[in-house]
């Protein structure tokens, strides 16, 4: 019985990791604040400097192969979701902070180190520089769910993490064996860089597009599809992260970001199952990695840091990132509040800490390796762990030194990195939101209080166009039918002031009543109106008798028997208009926008129309409550309100011209 015991330790342990991890996930969920908190946490309280039920020796030599697997699952559920789009939301920022800032971040960590500890190398202090660049998916995703920011800021923010996890990765790695190998040439150094980033991204590739035919072409069983495909993509990862790392080391990261990427942006099916599937397989991973990690942390690795430790999380967190921010979004669409938002969130996460941790053993093992070599050619009968105490002169000291150098730098590199980790994550993962609350960087919301079919689907369109909307909904299986199709819901009664406010009224910009109950509209309404003072309230009335009542009280009203009834009408009348206005948010677009840019005042429509994109048209202006057509001749003013209407993404760009802050 002991010795059955003593056999499932290790799976009682795991088991307790992941369940631990879950607990995390859904406490980060209910206080809004990122999981990483809650799991290093959980690391540290589990590691030798808590319970000590996790250390060094509880995983043995399998620790390297798990954690690569599970790098190699979270970059790729992260680039999964990167879209190309997004990127266009801002690429020339996201380019230079992937480019520009990754330099200024690598060799401004690399100096700060050099200067803070004097005794180390500049090959050291490189190495930290390298890991210290990645952001990474695992911490700026999770802050990215509950700070709801602009599109352009999250797609920045994530696009970094994705890129820099890549390339931090691989050009640690080559840092790492010019210190382990004894020196490179620049010329040397760049190609080990390039062979490794080039592997990545032509297996990635090549694995991306065999997944993609297999999705497309394949027949996978009609009656379990959606199965079939989550695993052939989870395998189809593994394999690529095996596959790239097999030919070079850390090349793996970079082929499962290319794959990521890739397929993420082709049309394949059952796209929503493999995105769930992937995204729950993640948080199990996450969560055991990193408190595994965590609870490999050494206090006293922290400690023997001093002030040189502190002076470097000051230097990363307060000059380095905010510098590298302001000069890679410099002349592009970002507020001051957005760019001081960014610089504030760089977090770092899996890939420094993983990497750093089996860094650290391999230099570990080679100091214990140069100590057997000098007790060995010290003779006598010396041991390795004394022979180096007090060395006799010749090649034994060198021997001694360089082992010295290994075990130094090994306590310097892990002590550096988690601390920054552990810095970055608590003070700037931990009250991200506040901070986005205080720079005023989350859009105002919109409120659709009902989730039946009307709410949702108005939260479709809404979200579409990159509002930040929330439902409030009473009914427990309309919220989880709403939560299924990926939507934020809150639940409560909208009638009932705290849940509205605790939904966001104090920042809502809209409200939408749209239940199935005219009173409860009304009502609903009222408090909008005169308890948050919302700018825009609109509801709907079912009977179209109420409306009156609606009207009465000021609030925009929308009665569903009338607007069906015009619904029709126009396809019956005008079925070129009524077909086009079903592709809106599709293909066509119609939006209002104001007129802030200073290129637009004192123009006229004819002169102005020429400059707007893809042949969007201005179809309507309002000023001073007056709305009309305008005619060539119609000179435009700051804060006119025009209507654009042309194809989807045309009028997208064309309200970036009109309202460069929007």
């Amino acid at each position: 019985m002991r010795m059955a015991a003593g056999t499932n330790t290790g799976l009682y342990l795991v088991a307790s990791i992941i369940g631990i991890g879950v607990v995390a996930q859904v406490l980060a969920d209910r206080f809004e604040v990122p999981s990483i908190i809650f799991l290093i946490g959980a690391g540290i309280a589990l590691g030798p400097e808590g319970l000590g039920l996790v250390t060094r020796s509880t995983f043995g030599g399998a620790l390297p192969s798990i954690v690569g697997l599970a790098v190699a699952i979270i970059v790729f559920e992260g680039a999964f979701h990167l879209r190309l789009q997004k990127f266009r939301e801002t690429p020339a920022a996201t380019t230079r902070l992937v480019t520009i800032g990754a330099v200024i971040a690598l060799v401004g960590t690399a100096v700060v180190v050099r200067f803070a500890f004097a005794d180390t190398s500049w090959e050291f202090a490189f190495l930290i520089g390298a890991l210290l660049v990645a952001t990474g998916p695992t911490v700026i995703t999770p802050i990215m769910e509950v700070v709801p920011v602009r599109d352009r800021v999250e797609a920045a923010l994530e696009t970094e993490g994705i890129v820099n996890d890549v390339t931090a990765a691989i050009l640690a790695v080559v840092v790492f064996e010019v210190i382990v190998t004894g020196g490179s040439t620049p010329a040397e150094f760049l190609r080990l860089f390039i062979e490794r980033l080039g592997t990545g991204m032509v297996i990635g590739t090549v694995v991306a597009v065999v997944l993609y035919y297999a999705l497309q072409y394949v027949d996978l069983s009609p009656g379990n599809a959606p199965q079939n495909a989550r695993l052939l993509v989870l395998a189809g990862a593994l394999v690529a992260f095996a596959a790239a790392d097999f030919v070079f080391s850390e090349a793996g990261v970079a082929a499962v970001a290319v794959a990521g990427i890739v397929l993420g942006n082709l049309d394949v099916p059952y796209e929503e199952d493999i995105s769930e599937f992937k995204g729950d397989v993640t948080l199990l991973v996450l969560s055991f990695v990193f408190i595994a990690l965590a609870a490999l942390l050494r206090f006293e690795d922290l400690l023997r840091l001093g002030v040189g430790g502190i002076l470097v999380v000051v230097a990363v967190a307060l000059v380095i990132r905010p510098a590298l921010v302001f000069i890679s979004t410099v002349g592009d669409r970002f507020t001051f509040g957005e760019r001081v938002f960014m610089s504030f969130v760089g977090p770092r996460g899996i890939i420094p800490a993983s990497v750093a941790t089996l860094f650290a053993v391999e230099l570990e093992s080679e100091a214990a390796t140069l100590r057997a070599e000098a007790a060995e050619l010290a003779g006598g009968g010396a041991e390795a762990g004394t022979v180096c105490t007090s060395p006799p002169a010749g090649a034994t000291t060198e021997l001694c030194a360089e082992a010295a150098t290994l075990a130094s730098g090994s306590t310097l590199l892990v002590g550096t990195v988690f601390l920054v980790i552990l810095a970055t994550v608590v003070l700037e993962g931990g009250p991200a939101r506040k901070i986005a609350e205080f720079l005023e960087v989350i859009p105002m919301r919109v409120i659709v209080v009902g989730g039946g079919q009307v709410g949702r689907t108005l939260a479709d369109r809404l979200e579409d166009r990159g509002e930040n909307v929330v439902l409030v909904e009473v009914d427990e299986d309309v919220v989880e039918t709403a939560r299924n199709e990926g939507h934020t819901v809150h639940i409560g009664d909208g009638t009932d002031t705290e849940v509205l406010q605790a939904a966001g009224a104090d920042n809502c910009r809209i409200l939408v009543a749209a239940t199935g109950d005219d009173d409860a509209n009304l009502l609903i309404a009222q408090l909008a109106k005169s308890k948050f003072e919302i700018e825009t309230v609109m509801a709907r009335a079912n009977n179209p008798g109420n409306v009156e009542a609606f009207e009465d009280l000021g609030v925009r009203t929308i009665s569903s028997a009338v607007a069906t009834a015009q619904a029709m009408d126009n396809a019956i009348e005008r079925p070129a208009l009524s077909q086009w206005m079903g592709e809106l948010g599709r293909t066509g677009d119609v939006q209002e926008i104001e007129i802030t840019a200073d290129r637009m005042v004192g123009r006229t429509v004819q002169d102005v129309g020429p400059e707007l994109p893809g042949g969007v048209l201005i179809a309507l202006v309002a000023r001073d409550g007056d709305t009309r057509v305008p005619d060539a001749e119609f000179v435009l003013e700051q804060g006119d309100r025009i209507t654009l209407i042309g194809n989807r993404d045309a009028v997208r760009e064309a309200m970036r011209f009109c309202h460069p802050d929007e």
